[in-house]
């Protein structure tokens, strides 16, 4: 349970801008995965919950005071939700924490910040959103409207919760969309904080919805619902494609931030040191629940054992702990389901010959919780499981590599396309293998850098358009061409 410290949290749906109950009365459990104890019932949205909410954004889209408001005032509001984050950093970060399991540490100094940062970022868009001219004719005057899509289904996952729910509402809200927003059953408390936090910031009734429940109940009616107009999904890929699918019957626009097998590729000419503290970071930051994670690691031959001596001697440092102690750095894997996943992995991995170096094995913190040590394997063949499949947990697989032809053949091999690292001082040689690479984000001689102002989204199979950065706005919008004849 939270400690006493812990303010009071909502628990409902919000609705129309009130707190409500589900229209059948049900509720689930969310587990603070640290502890294996329950946090608190969350009620548990139906298909007519679904139904009251679409309606409600439908109504604040249509006729409420948000369409008549003018952009600045929109992007205000916007602002002061990015404040208010800020004002409750504390209270959110430690909701974050207990929910999902993740360190203090990560919640308070990096998401909510960065969240926060999101809707001050889109604020300052609200008024930028706007048409062009175009010169078509003496006899015609011809220019564009670019108008807010309308209804949004923003159905986001439980690795970041609030961070990744900042990535659509905040956007949407900018451009003068409405919003139903459906957190991950394992992690359902920060977006209903959100929701308590945009009424405090100003937000009209109707024009952000929280609704917590099952995905193959709330996610499938948002994704068929007529009055639903665009969805932004961000989860595991064969989740993407079943919405897409659903989608398709009503032509909702879609945009989707799906799996990663994210290639971190070291060269002979890298620092080791750097190297090493970046390969540790880019697939043990957030417990390896992240999507860009690092997850495959190809080392060149000739640096390969002085290269792995280091990242396994950091690996063996990094001991879990009570997500809630600011000295943590290993928190509690999201759920029993999540660590299961991951050690069946690590089986796979196991039982297809790769060699375990480092961790691969479950651990406790006071006799409680999910933790899943850091785990390395070596000599991994691209074709193994573990380098295929996206595990979503602390499990690296090293794949050697003889030079920079083979790199890039072994880094592309996969169905995935999210994110990929370079690691040398040789300027030019990273650019050329920077274009070379199949992936929507590329780091050279970092990892794990993200930015509001930065696109960020994947090729192949890692999902359709992009979220963040002024690139957003376009699958928030649509545009109008209007013709004035002056003949």
């Amino acid at each position: 349970m939270p400690a006493a410290d812990t303010p009071p949290f909502p628990r409902q749906l919000f609705i129309d801008g009130a707190w409500v109950d589900a229209a059948d009365g049900q509720t689930f459990a969310t587990t603070n995965p640290a502890t294996e104890e329950v946090i608190a019932a969350v009620a548990q949205a139906g298909t007519e919950d679904v139904d009251r909410a679409v309606a409600a954004a439908r109504r604040a889209f249509e006729e409420g005071p948000w369409p008549k408001m003018s952009a600045s005032e929109r992007g205000r509001i916007v602002w002061k939700i990015g404040q208010i984050l800020m004002d409750r950093a504390d209270e959110v970060a430690r909701l974050e924490t207990l929910d999902n399991g993740k360190p203090i540490f990560e919640s308070r100094q990096i998401d909510i910040p960065s969240a926060a940062d999101v809707f001050f970022y889109y604020a300052g868009f609200a008024t930028k959103v706007h048409g062009e001219t175009f010169p078509v004719s003496p006899r015609s005057f011809n220019y564009t409207l670019r108008e807010p899509v309308g209804v949004v289904a923003a159905i986001v996952p439980w690795n970041f919760p609030l961070l990744l729910a900042s990535w659509k509402v905040a956007p949407a809200l900018a451009t003068g969309c409405t919003v139903v927003l459906k957190p991950s059953s394992n992690t359902p408390l920060t977006a209903l904080l959100l929701a308590e936090i945009a009424a405090q910031a100003g937000v009209p009734p109707g024009v952000l919805n929280v609704l917590p429940g099952p995905g193959g109940v709330v996610g499938d009616a948002l994704a068929i619902h007529p009055a639903v107009n665009k969805i932004a999904f961000t989860g595991e890929t064969r989740t993407g494609i079943q919405i897409m699918q659903k989608a398709a019957a009503t032509m909702k626009k879609v945009t989707l931030e799906l799996g990663g097998k994210s290639p971190n590729v070291i060269l002979a000419d890298a620092d080791l040191e750097a190297a090493a503290r970046g390969a540790y970071m880019g697939i043990f930051y957030g417990k390896g629940e992240v999507c860009a994670a690092g997850s495959r690691l190809l080392v060149e031959d000739s640096i390969h054992d002085p290269f792995m001596e280091k990242l396994i001697a950091i690996t063996r440092k990094m001991q879990p702990g009570d997500p809630l102690d600011p000295k943590t750095k290993l928190g509690a894997i999201v759920s029993r389901k999540q660590q299961d996943s991951v050690m069946s992995y690590v089986e796979s991995g196991k039982r297809e010959g790769a060699r375990l170096v480092a961790g691969g094995e479950t651990a406790k913190v006071g006799g409680k919780g999910y933790f899943v040590l850091p785990t390395i394997f070596d000599d991994v063949a691209n074709s193994m499981t573990i380098a295929r499949e996206e595990i979503f947990g602390p499990v690296l697989a090293t794949i050697r590599f003889k030079d920079e032809e083979a790199a890039l053949a072994t880094a592309n091999d996969t169905p995935y396309g999210l994110a990929a690292a370079i690691w040398t001082k040789d300027v030019k040689r990273a650019h050329r293998i920077a274009r070379a690479l199949k992936a929507g984000t590329v780091w050279i001689n970092t990892y794990n850098q993200y930015s509001a102002a930065a696109a960020f989204g994947g090729y192949k199979m890692s999902g359709l358009g992009r979220e963040l950065g002024p690139h957003a706005i376009d699958s928030y919008t649509q545009i109008k061409s209007v013709w004035v004849d002056l003949g």
